[in-house]
């Protein structure tokens, strides 16, 4: 995790400045090594639902689209080759830093553990991709080892356990799911762990080095909370960030491309924080892209200009600002204080007929319990990703052998009692719980449109601005601390070395 700081302009109490990290306006407790960690990985995904339930149907729909992964040519470029199934074998370097080797097995396990959380559909080219985007993401992950190892730094079995008991509390998860999911894509447990083992490394090394360092005064308190009071009368928004820094003119092209391969990603069904904890290269990573909440001018006018256009759900397009390209996702908007809530905001409560999308799990009547219990939280992970019936055909196929269904426009008094009171608890745009039917478990889709939600701004509480200063200044603190770092680093890799090689020999030639 490369961590440069996001962006803003104008004054802000206490010495705003350009490399000051976003603002997050919400209460968050003071970075330590275990509250840094237990985001790394926070959220698994839709996608891992089948896994998670093993169902029949999901068992079967694997059977009939069973396909052996193609040959490799012996030509290959390397990092083009498709991941082959329980290929264990470390015998490549995919990089060495300051003379610690990154192998290709380190680099092939970290891709498989993306690929299995994240739903993302693979293809050579995106492949190749996402292998350049870990790969650099290990090169730094590996220099902060080194750095906590050089102080002497350790992380124990206990600390692991502890971030991974977080994970699985957070997301409702028992550790059997867990190892189930990385099963069913190749992942080493031992891959997980090493990566969270270097998150908490990284987090005791910038404590360490300037945990003493750091410490919020009233008075910025003070200044602080008189700056949100006096932007209360503006639109505040709720944003996510995904950043890659361009270091040199020359990175520009390259750094584009990757921005808009990961936004074709997001788009094709992977979760946003999801892409974020992988890719990004700010401190939000940590916690999926979450930068909180940000007023109208707070933010760059790159960014700025563009947050104001969006609706909450959408993802920008690639934006430069300096230092680099972002991704925007707005969560939420949230009208100036003081601002009153129309009373039209208020839905039709008891419709007579809507129209309808149904998802059908079809277990058959009866299930066995586990089965039944598994399709079931496979709903319901589902459920938590479906917003309305436009993208549905694309979100339900990630869910192998789910069915859709286009009811069109029902009158409610004709259905079955069953689905009309499982509708009867949803609200415009809503999707139901999942409920059981003789044909297996089922979802039922609002197609109706919410009306547009209104939702005023409210300040922080005291003790939540002075938490977020406290994260702001170590952030920044990392940051230098990792530039710095990172100047002196000696990474190669294979084709740094061929490249080498190509030039000595022909430099010999002459």
């Amino acid at each position: 995790m490369l961590i440069v700081g996001p962006l803003r302009s104008g004054p802000s109490g206490w010495g705003w400045d350009a490399e000051r990290p976003l603002r997050q306006e919400r209460r968050r407790v003071p970075l330590t090594a275990n509250t840094r960690i237990a985001a790394v990985l926070g959220t698994f995904l839709f996608s891992t639902a089948a896994v998670l339930a093993e169902p029949a149907f999901a068992r079967a729909a694997a059977a009939k689209h069973t396909t052996v992964p193609p040959e490799v040519p012996a030509a290959q470029t390397p990092g083009t080759e498709p991941l082959l199934a329980n290929e264990n074998a470390s015998d490549g370097v995919a990089a060495v830093v300051n003379d610690s080797i990154i192998t290709d097995y380190d680099l092939r396990q970290r891709v498989a553990l993306f690929m299995a959380t994240s739903g993302v559909k693979m293809t050579p080219e995106r492949l190749k991709q996402i292998r350049a985007q870990v790969l650099a993401q290990l090169e730094t992950e590996r220099i902060e080892m080194l750095e906590a190892t050089k102080n002497k730094i350790s992380v124990s079995t206990s600390e692991v356990d502890r971030a991974i008991n977080n994970i699985l509390t957070d997301n409702h998860l028992s550790m059997d799911q867990l190892k189930s999911v990385f099963a069913k894509g190749d992942v080493d447990m031992a891959t997980f762990r090493g990566q969270l083992a270097a998150q908490i490394a990284w987090s005791k090394a910038v404590d360490g080095q300037y945990g003493d360092e750091v410490h919020i005064q009233p008075q910025q308190v003070d200044a602080e909370m008189k700056r949100l009071q006096q932007g209360a009368d503006k639109t505040h928004f709720r944003v996510s960030e995904i950043f890659e820094a361009v270091d040199s003119p020359e990175q520009d092209a390259q750094v584009l491309k990757n921005m808009q391969g990961l936004l074709a990603q997001i788009r094709e069904g992977a979760p946003f924080d999801a892409v974020a904890r992988q890719f990004s290269q700010n401190p939000t990573a940590a916690s999926g892209g979450d930068i909180g909440t940000v007023q109208q001018g707070q933010l760059v006018p790159e960014l700025d200009g563009a947050v104001q256009k969006m609706k909450p759900g959408d993802v920008s397009e690639p934006i430069k600002a300096s230092g680099g390209y972002y991704l925007l996702l707005l969560r939420a908007r949230y009208e100036p204080a003081g601002t009153k809530v129309p009373d039209t905001q208020q839905a039709d409560e008891h419709p007579t007929a809507l129209t309808l999308e149904r998802i059908l799990l079809p277990i058959g009547p009866k299930p066995p319990t586990k089965l039944l219990d598994g399709a079931t939280q496979a709903a319901n992970v589902l459920r938590q990703h479906i917003a309305g019936c436009d993208s549905l055909q694309e979100l339900v196929g990630h869910l192998r052998g789910a069915v859709l269904f286009n009811l069109g426009k029902m009158n409610l008094a004709e259905v079955s009692a069953q689905m009309r009171d499982a509708i009867a608890k949803t609200h415009p745009g809503e999707t139901t719980e999942p409920f059981e039917s003789p044909a297996g478990v089922e979802l039922i889709v609002r197609c109706d449109a919410p009306p547009p939600k209104i939702e005023v701004w409210q300040a922080p509480k005291r003790e939540e601005v002075e938490n977020q200063l406290y994260e702001e200044q170590m952030a920044v603190y990392a940051r230098h601390y990792l530039r710095d770092l990172k100047r002196v680093a000696d990474i190669e890799t294979p084709e740094d070395r061929a490249l080498k090689n190509a030039k000595s020999s022909s430099a010999s030639l002459r």
